[in-house]
């Protein structure tokens, strides 16, 4: 799974904020994340945790208080893990989404890209459409 969360997390910062300017390649930076550590465990760990990704979040204000370009970057690096979560459904499962607030293992949850399967395909071309809606919507408004 590539461009569907590089594709949807693309289509989702240009649809709310319409910013060139916005550092995009953060935010597939963060959007890849979770999935390129976590491949190496061989199970969904805390990149997956909604409460991790409000931890980083408030160690990126913290760490960047005053310097306004590293906060920018940072966050959109933040931003694009958070969507990553939306995304890729882990929501869906509870004890993996709320970690460690619902316990302290994970268990055998797998990484849901690889629960979804075939489905990865369909996701995948709706990705590389999003990249390609996104970009004539950014040269039409040049």
């Amino acid at each position: 799974m590539f461009f569907w969360f590089i594709g949807t997390a693309v289509a989702t910062i240009w649809f709310v904020f319409h910013d060139k300017k916005f550092g995009y390649r953060h935010v597939v930076a963060g959007a890849l994340v979770p999935d390129v550590i976590e491949v190496f465990l061989g199970h969904a760990g805390p990149l997956h945790s909604v409460v991790t990704m409000v931890a980083i979040m408030a160690a990126v204000m913290l760490i960047t208080y005053g310097r306004k370009k590293s906060r920018s970057n940072m966050l959109a690096v933040v931003i694009g893990m958070f969507l990553h979560l939306v995304f890729d459904g882990a929501f869906a499962n509870t004890k993996m989404f709320w970690w460690p607030i619902s316990g302290l293992k994970f268990g055998d949850s797998a990484l849901p890209v690889f629960d979804r399967g075939f489905l990865n395909i369909p996701l995948e071309i709706i990705g590389v459409l999003l990249l390609l809606w996104t970009r004539n919507q950014v040269k039409d408004n040049s």
